[in-house]
């Protein structure tokens, strides 16, 4: 009986992982450009040692690869937001000079005249970090060229390029999350760029993409994982009261 209240309990600790990505994807259901992971999966390991040879443990496998389907687009009208098309991936600094990747694209231009998107990453170009010229109005192609033009100029201002996103395209390869949050190719170092391809990536101007997480599918496997967390507390409390009624009959009359 011993054995069955440690594979309960082995159980009950394996399945926290699983709880934590359901919890973290809740609290990021209204974060801009946020993907979702694959689910973390229980598999059935020997258990080497004393005892039966069909001893068997519940152990937890992970498996954070990353989910690129969209979320729901919402127009905002705003020249520096983009919401990225398709499979289209945006490339940034990570905070220790990496290069990484995201679909946050709700950009802006920080205090040092460089633009960054929400969570602080700076954007990257072809040339690295891009510089907004002080005082120009900016907007953004659906090719994810960048250009600016004078509002003080008088008549008609031509629009003049100035930067071009560095955008992939991810539907080849597939992505895993950093430990900062941003996205890396899966099984390569940090900092390794994706590959060009013939599909030309795109973002969608003045819209931003919202998480790809449904809240009630989250919710329902939520609430199973603690329906399973009762069951194996309940098989617990089974055998301990069985514990308890086999010793009381061993008890001298």
């Amino acid at each position: 009986m011993d054995r069955l209240v440690f594979t309960a309990s082995t159980t009950i600790k394996e399945q926290g992982t699983a709880r934590h990505v359901l919890v973290n994807d809740l609290a990021n259901v209204s974060t801009v450009g946020f993907k979702s992971s694959y689910d973390v999966a229980l598999t059935s390991v020997k258990v080497e040692g004393p005892g039966f040879a069909t001893r068997y443990q519940a152990q937890s496998m992970a498996r954070d690869t990353l989910r690129l389907d969209p979320g729901p687009i919402v127009a905002t009208g705003r020249p520096l937001d983009v919401a990225m098309g398709a499979a289209a991936v945006l490339t940034v600094q990570a905070p220790n000079g990496d290069q990484a990747f995201t679909r946050r694209g709700d950009l802006r231009v920080n205090i040092q005249g460089q633009l960054e998107n929400g969570s602080g990453h700076l954007v990257l170009g072809d040339g690295g970090p891009i510089a907004i010229p002080p005082g120009l109005l900016v907007s953004i192609n659906a090719d994810g060229s960048i250009y600016a033009r004078d509002p003080a100029q008088a008549g008609p201002a031509p629009d003049v390029p100035i930067g071009q996103l560095r955008l992939r395209d991810a539907s080849s390869v597939s992505l895993s999350r950093r430990e900062d949050g941003l996205f890396k190719v899966s099984g390569k170092p940090n900092g390794t760029d994706i590959a060009a391809t013939d599909q030309l990536p795109q973002v969608i101007p003045g819209a931003l993409e919202g998480s790809n997480v449904s809240a009630i599918e989250a919710m329902t496997r939520l609430i199973d994982h603690s329906r399973s967390f009762e069951s194996q507390i309940r098989i617990i409390k089974e055998m301990k009261g069985l514990d308890e009624s086999g010793a009381s009959m061993m008890k001298a009359a």
